[in-house]
């Protein structure tokens, strides 16, 4: 039996490669889009990719299975279960409880475990030829995390589908009793790892056990069906606004890219008409180099674990963007940028100081110091807008800071003064960075970057307020 895990860290997103040695079959499950990583992972192993299998309608990412199917002529094996309403659009082998597929000599049971979707399905591996009564592992998608399970919300409050955050935490209590009921021994692999928006205390472990998570996962320690609810209901993250888009295309017929676009290095000219558009431009460079001088107008999302992420809340799907970004960093930024579905991308340009002859002077972060803030904090004139989680505000904060999380920002401007100095504060630098560079983009010639953070603030032993109220 061939096992692989392929771990994509920007997102947080676990794939596998399991495969029939003996036959030289394999299956791929829950691939990203860039499926070039399984396709040299099957030729170096000698495995044909034969089959092609999802736990669910993915929300934060854009599944390659359909590439997969192109590329490789593999059926797709998706589930039928859940209701119409969560069915897939496209052509496929439907699943349903206790469906049986044979990979060569492995065997997938298919497991109904709805609550973070109704569709839901989970993965019970035997490998047969060892032992053909004793499953080895289980596939869990985003029903079981290590340290966690699934969060039943992302449907309501990411695609709008009222009401079924309850019933979802109904239904996930029930199918944790599939889980409970495997051996113990049974190796746990999900879809998802520590940073995923897809639960609220992921941890960073691979993968685990059903033993061990019976005895340290929050959520199967629960003996309560009512207190089980609320607690997986409360302090989840704001889910990314793209997720709502995932959902869609993860669902209908929608174009295929078999390969990593190659993407046009523009001129200056493309970026100067793109500026005068009011075109999206993001500027993925180190935070540092952004604040040192930047392209006004333009949008800080550093390309690093989190750029994903940062450009699915912030980048319009429906409208072209130019990104700017050193020439030898292009092909991870198209990665992660078709991991999203964000296809529409114009062309990239590598040095914005080619472009202050044509375009004036770059602007800079107006930065306040550590020492500086404190002084300030309390004027009436100062305003510090928190832009983190409301789950981590209300963990602690600068005494009076308002919170505004970074995705929300320009859906709220109306709330911000333009006649304060406006302060934008994160964790560490990184969402402040993006904050201020959204806030800036939108007019505000009042704002300043916190680049400590909350985390320096706390460190240097500042003040510190504890819940409060959340703007």
């Amino acid at each position: 039996m061939f096992f692989s895990q392929i771990y994509e860290p920007g997102l947080a997103h676990a794939s596998y490669i399991v495969g029939c040695q003996a036959t030289g079959h394999c299956a791929v499950i829950d691939a990203k889009r860039d499926v070039d990583t399984y396709i040299e992972i099957a030729r170096k192993e000698r495995l044909t990719i034969s089959h092609l299998l999802e736990t669910h309608i993915h929300a934060d990412f854009l599944s390659g299975t359909r590439e997969l199917a192109e590329l490789t002529g593999a059926q797709m094996y998706l589930s039928d279960e859940g209701g119409n309403e969560w069915q897939y659009e496209f052509p496929h082998s439907g699943l349903r409880h206790n469906d049986v597929l044979m990979v060569g000599n492995i065997k997938f049971q298919v497991l109904h475990t709805p609550g973070h979707t109704p569709e839901h399905i989970s993965f019970l591996v035997t490998d047969t030829p060892a032992n053909a009564d004793v499953p080895i592992m289980i596939f869990t998608g985003d029903f079981v995390f290590v340290g966690d399970v699934g969060r039943p919300d992302l449907l309501e409050k990411a695609a709008g589908y009222k009401g079924t955050m309850e019933p979802g935490a109904r239904q996930l209590w029930e199918s944790l009793k599939i889980f409970k009921a495997l051996p113990d021994f049974v190796q746990v692999h999900p879809a998802h790892g520590a940073g995923s928006a897809c639960g609220k205390a992921l941890g960073s472990i691979p993968s685990s056990t059903v033993g061990y998570e019976k005895l340290v996962n929050w959520a199967l320690k629960h003996t309560n069906e009512e207190e089980f609810v609320q607690d997986l209901l409360s302090g989840q993250p704001e889910p990314p606004k793209y997720f709502a888009q995932m959902k869609r295309l993860n669902k209908v017929p929608r174009g295929l890219l078999t390969s990593v676009p190659k993407v046009r290095l523009l001129t200056i000219n493309d970026v100067e008409v793109a500026l005068r558009n009011s075109q999206c431009v993001v500027d993925a460079r180190p935070k540092a180099e952004f604040a040192n001088g930047h392209i006004p107008g333009t949008i800080s999302i550093p390309n690093n674990k989190a750029f994903s992420t940062w450009a699915g809340w912030l980048v319009s799907y429906d409208k072209p963007f130019i990104v700017i970004i050193s020439g030898d960093k292009v092909a991870d930024v198209m990665r992660r940028l078709m991991r999203i579905g964000l296809d529409h991308i114009q062309g990239y340009y590598p040095n914005v100081t080619d472009l202050e002859a044509s375009l004036g002077p770059l602007q800079k972060f107006k930065q306040v110091e550590l020492d500086d803030l404190a002084q300030r904090l309390g004027n009436d004139d100062v305003v510090v807008i928190d832009v983190r989680s409301v789950v981590d505000y209300e963990r602690g904060h600068i005494p009076g800071s308002w919170n505004i999380h970074t995705g929300y920002l320009t859906d709220r401007l109306g709330e911000i003064p333009h006649d304060k100095t406006v302060v934008v504060s994160c964790e560490s630098g990184d969402r402040s960075s993006i904050g201020t560079s959204l806030l800036e983009r939108e007019g505000f010639t009042n704002v300043e970057n916190f680049p400590n953070g909350f985390s320096g603030w706390y460190n240097a032993r500042k003040p510190v307020e504890l819940n409060g109220t959340s703007r």
